[in-house]
């Protein structure tokens, strides 16, 4: 039996944690984003410096939400409430 870190949302699009792992793969995007926003800051923005940072968010970003559709039950969809059918 698989465990599901994730399940789908009531209302809107995407998921919301529901395990510990789910909300260590949440701090640790957050961990990332923070820390490219705190380089950029501390040692100067410029442009090779704001590119690089900009490929580190989008291919950290890009792997939490594949893991994140892998380790939900169930699919990600429009959802307007608790009566939605899949």
């Amino acid at each position: 039996m698989a465990r599901y870190w994730f399940k789908p949302k009531t209302y809107g699009y995407g998921a919301t944690p529901v395990t510990w792992q789910g909300w260590l793969l949440v701090l640790c995007h957050v961990a990332v984003v923070v820390a490219v926003m705190v380089t950029l800051a501390l040692g100067g923005i410029t442009a090779e410096r704001l590119v690089a940072g900009a490929v580190i968010v989008l291919l950290v970003s890009t792997f939490v939400v594949w893991l994140s559709t892998v380790k939900t039950e169930g699919s990600w969809a429009w959802r307007w409430g608790a009566g939605n059918k899949e």
